[in-house]
């Protein structure tokens, strides 16, 4: 895969819940009067047809005979409903372990949505390149962030300063089921404006290899001082090394680094942050093991992996000696 061949990650999310959105129409039931957007009426289908999408949608075959007889009895008793099979298709060991996603994008799309709902609880929060271009509520909160905030402030640059991918995405300011949500737009290299110790937590997600390394290492001494002692500071970005075995360019024509687990650990400490856990996005590391990059056993191993330095992405959580 090369990144000028594929969607941005920035279009990440988008893909992402356009797919989700398909799956659910299409399993769950009508999007008018009676029928799904996808002119099937699941509702209305015969009780064996219903089965059928249920299987060819999410466990992508057709249904044996036992799971069949199974489903039309669950479901003609009333014990089952149409949408609570679908859900238990979801959370079975075959579509877990033998439906693999397919889509690269999609998949680190999901892998860092498991990352962002494990961050600590934050009343005060700074996402340094957090605009979501299609959201506004931003990268933070549409990924899954859990927890309700006092306030998040998203940092991003001008429009008019940002590569031509990601332009999209202004706002001023709004209001989320989480909390209230302002933007600024300048460089996150300079963080003069915001006081000592003024933000529990912060977000970098896939966006210090935006900078370069100079202005990554002022990013990360001026989000050190924006903290709060004992505040957290979480990041994600790409794994220099593992891109580097699938071709040799940056995967992002607007990355100007890609660190290695070694080079921005090392960062870290040096500015002072205790690293918590230092865990790795879509595990590849059978492929790597053989000298090759494997994008379906990437894709398909969504997730939050030990093996840091086996995985596509690298995903840290930080703190701020109290």
């Amino acid at each position: 895969m090369t990144d000028k061949a594929r969607p941005q990650a920035a279009r990440a999310a988008t893909a992402a819940r356009k797919a989700a959105g398909r799956l659910v129409r299409a399993a769950r039931g009508p999007a008018g009067p009676g029928r799904s957007g996808t002119g099937l009426a699941f509702g209305s289908l015969s009780t064996d047809d219903a089965v059928r999408m249920a299987f060819n949608v999410v466990l992508r075959r057709d249904p044996d005979p036992d799971g069949l007889a199974h489903y039309r009895r669950e479901l003609d008793s009333g014990r089952l409903t149409r949408a609570a099979m679908v859900e238990l298709m979801l959370s079975s060991t075959e579509f877990r372990q033998n439906v693999p996603f397919t889509d690269l994008v999609a998949s680190m799309h999901l892998s860092r949505c498991e990352f962002v709902r494990g961050f600590p609880r934050a009343a005060r929060i700074l996402d340094v390149g957090g605009t979501d271009q299609s959201d506004e509520q931003g990268a933070l909160a549409s990924l899954g962030y859990p927890y309700r905030f006092e306030r998040l402030t998203i940092v991003d640059l001008p429009p008019d300063d940002r590569h031509q991918l990601y332009q999209q995405g202004v706002w001023k300011q709004a209001e989320t089921r989480l909390g209230p949500v302002d933007y600024a737009y300048h460089s996150m290299v300079d963080l003069s404006a915001y006081g000592d110790g003024s933000f529990d937590l912060v977000y970098s997600g896939q966006s210090i290899e935006h900078v370069t390394e100079e202005e990554g290492d002022l990013t990360l001494a001026g989000i050190f001082r924006v903290l709060a002692p004992g505040g957290w500071f979480c990041l994600d970005t790409p794994n220099g090394p593992v891109w580097r075995v699938q071709g040799p360019d940056l995967i992002n024509p607007d990355h100007k680094i890609e660190y290695s687990h070694e080079a921005l650990a090392g960062k870290l400490e040096a500015n002072g942050f205790e690293i918590v856990e230092a865990k790795g996005l879509n595990y590849v590391g059978a492929s790597l093991a053989e000298g090759r990059f494997d994008e379906a056993e990437a894709t398909a191993n969504i997730g939050v992996f030990d093996e840091i330095e086996h995985c596509l992405h690298l995903a840290y959580v930080c703190r701020r000696p109290a």
